[in-house]
């Protein structure tokens, strides 16, 4: 490696240390502006985010998605960001995501969820680990490569979107549908400890068990919906264990799982409950086949209402009846041979700057990335974050980001933006 060349990661390295407490200040900003989806009412954050990243000199294109699209798809609104960063002809376009949609805070937390705190190091709120930290990591890391190393040639694009808890088809994915961006590679939000190269699918459904209203004191005129369901759910809940035998080869990805995360219905204790809403989270490995994997689990839900309906000798109307309703299906990312320039740099970098080399793993959790891999652009998540998504608090109280791990995985994204538009 040339002395010229370790000069400027020295220098990279120093302009992120003299601007970090401003780094630092413009994460709080976008802290404590919530963004909570649902409802998903995120538009104005994103003109805040626009506004803060103006003092820079980036300019914020502002694409609108179209409001009746957004209220369709269960938000409020939305406005994705695109700052694209020219350095000349010839070079690859590199896009940086980001997202800026979180879950509501809920309950539990020792600090204001908004209020963008710092103890011990650490950085207190909702999305400061996932995934606002990397608007600051990936604004801060290209100001220092324009600051000092000056590419010549080549793009860097910052995308900043907010739907991913949505699933990201009106972030990312509305953005690539409609022709306004399409980088040669991509670097999505993440963790500083690995780099991520593959990511588990997920299927989450609606299913609707309709019985038949009655009076508690009088329940053989009734159908029980809540009891059906409950068949169901054990029916569900008993593919778990098999699950646990369909292993995948992908390192740091283990096998599927199923969750039922929300339960709704009834009207009141006195009442046999009529219908009953469940909704279900399916992860799926990248091995597994996404149409097979709806097609079992409606499958399994049939045999349990059939088995239900036959036990108490239900048929005609008395006959439990159930609506399946897709809700969302993000397929799996798999990693593109492409991606090799990311995963060498970040990992070449990541053991300079952390003292260890991060692997290049999966992950099961799912996310955007993949809406720019089925395009053909060959993706890797990395930024700033701890070991895993139980240390940093994600989706749960007393979210945090330790103030060391951001300013070292700035360093990380800088110097690899440098080698790969050099």
């Amino acid at each position: 490696m040339t002395q010229d060349r370790q000069a400027t990661y020295a220098a990279l390295d120093a302009w992120i240390d003299a601007h970090f407490d401003e780094q630092v200040q413009f994460l709080q900003a976008l802290v404590q502006v919530p963004t909570d989806t649902p409802p998903g009412n995120n538009a104005p954050h994103a003109e805040h985010t626009a506004e803060l990243i103006q003092a820079f000199g980036f300019d914020a294109e502002k694409h609108v998605v179209p409001t009746q699209q957004v209220k369709d798809y269960g938000m409020e609104s939305i406005t994705n960001l695109i700052v694209r960063r020219p350095y000349g002809a010839g070079g690859k376009t590199i896009a940086l995501n980001a997202h800026g949609d979180v879950v509501p805070p809920g309950e539990g937390w020792s600090k204001d969820p908004y209020g963008a705190e710092i103890e011990d190091g650490k950085m207190y709120g909702r999305a400061t680990a996932v995934s606002k930290s990397d608007f600051s990591t990936f604004t801060f890391a290209v100001r220092a490569l324009e600051a000092v190393a000056k590419p010549t040639q080549g793009n860097v694009e910052l995308h900043f979107t907010y739907d991913e808890e949505f699933g990201g088809l009106l972030g990312p994915g509305w953005l690539l549908a409609q022709g306004l961006t399409q980088p040669d590679l991509m670097v999505a939000a993440g963790f500083s400890y690995e780099v991520v190269t593959a990511h588990n699918g997920c299927l989450q459904m609606e299913v609707t068990v309709h019985g038949k209203m009655a009076h508690a004191a009088v329940p053989h005129t009734g159908v029980d919906a809540l009891q059906a369901a409950v068949a169901i759910m054990n029916g569900l809940y008993a593919e778990n264990v098999k699950y646990q035998q369909v292993l995948s080869k992908v390192p740091g990805i283990k096998h599927p799982y199923l969750n039922i995360g929300r339960i709704e219905g009834g009207t009141n204790t006195n009442v046999i409950p009529g219908k009953v809403v469940l909704k279900l989270d399916r992860r799926m490995i990248p091995e597994e086949n996404p149409a097979e994997v709806e097609a079992s689990i409606r499958a399994v839900i049939a045999k349990a209402v059939e088995a239900f309906n036959t036990e108490h000798s239900y048929q005609g109307d008395d006959a439990v009846r159930v609506q399946i309703k897709r809700l969302l299906l993000a397929n799996a990312m798999t990693p593109l041979a492409g991606n090799a320039p990311l995963v060498d740099a970040i990992q070449k970098h990541g053991e300079t700057v952390f003292g260890e080399k991060p692997l290049a793993v999966g992950t099961p959790l799912y996310t955007d990335v993949r809406l720019y891999v089925e395009r053909g652009i060959p993706g890797v998540i990395y930024g700033a974050g701890p070991r895993s998504v139980l240390e940093s608090h994600a989706k749960r109280a007393d979210e945090r980001l330790e103030l060391e791990d951001l300013r070292r995985a700035t360093k990380v994204i800088a110097r690899s933006l440098a080698d790969l538009l050099a």
